[in-house]
């Protein structure tokens, strides 16, 4: 782990219980954003690529019981 990745996680460590609570907040809100953009782009690409749902759970019910 980097010097500045351990000097952020201290600092983190060093702030009170309320601030931790409130940057754990905001990086789960940016998180579920970035999950959401991702979400919107692959299925928009599924759809040009014509793959539906149907298509998708035969693909996963193939790999998990190669039927």
């Amino acid at each position: 782990m980097s010097e500045a990745v351990q000097e952020i996680l201290q600092r983190i460590q060093q702030l009170p219980a309320s601030e931790r609570q409130s940057l754990e907040e905001q990086l789960a809100q940016l998180a579920e954003e970035e999950w959401r953009r991702e979400t919107t782009a692959a299925r928009a690409e599924a759809k040009q690529r014509g793959i539906d749902q149907t298509a998708i759970d035969q693909a996963v019910e193939k790999v998990r019981y190669g039927t």
